[in-house]
């Protein structure tokens, strides 16, 4: 995948990678959603497509949280308040746990509704907010969107793939 480097092409990148995600979660038997088989995101880890569709959810709501955030001149705590980046496989543990309640439809329904948002505050922004300078470290607003939504939406493409293929 190219790496994004102006609004309309994160985008881009954003829609085709969510568009395939989709269609293949369509194919999880809802029967099946909460059935711990995947390897997981923390190492000697397993999960579930339901806990893999939370992690998405989270990141996308984290990301939405750092930008409206940043919009209100608040400081952005990365990744996320309690959790430093050397933490991440804590941080999906907590994003499973946040979402253990939704059935699998209405996990796809936060996923959408997620990803909506998140397409709504890109569409926005401009090109200089989202590209013109450092945002946190060296990464601009756009590529720690992108490194948090396109890139997360295709690695769990890929392992639901290969899960339906282990479980067909």
């Amino acid at each position: 995948m190219i790496v994004p480097t102006s609004k309309a092409e994160l985008l881009t990148a954003i829609d085709q990678t969510f568009t395939r995600l989709l269609a293949d979660l369509a194919k999880v038997p809802p029967a099946h959603a909460r059935d711990t088989t995947l390897d997981g995101h923390a190492a000697g880890t397993m999960m579930s497509p339901s806990d893999l569709v939370a992690y998405l959810i989270g990141w996308n709501e984290l990301v939405l949280k750092w930008l409206s955030r940043d919009d209100q001149g608040l400081p952005v705590d990365f990744p996320e308040t309690g959790f430093a980046w050397n933490q991440l496989g804590q941080l999906a543990q907590k994003f499973y746990r946040d979402h253990d309640d939704l059935d699998w439809p209405a996990l796809l329904d936060r996923l959408n509704r997620a990803e909506s948002d998140l397409i709504a505050t890109i569409t926005a922004r401009s090109d200089t907010d989202l590209y013109g300078q450092p945002w946190y470290g060296k990464w601009t607003k756009g590529r720690m969107i992108q490194l948090n939504s396109s890139s997360p939406y295709a690695n769990a493409r890929g392992r639901i793939r290969k899960w339906m293929r282990e479980t067909a």
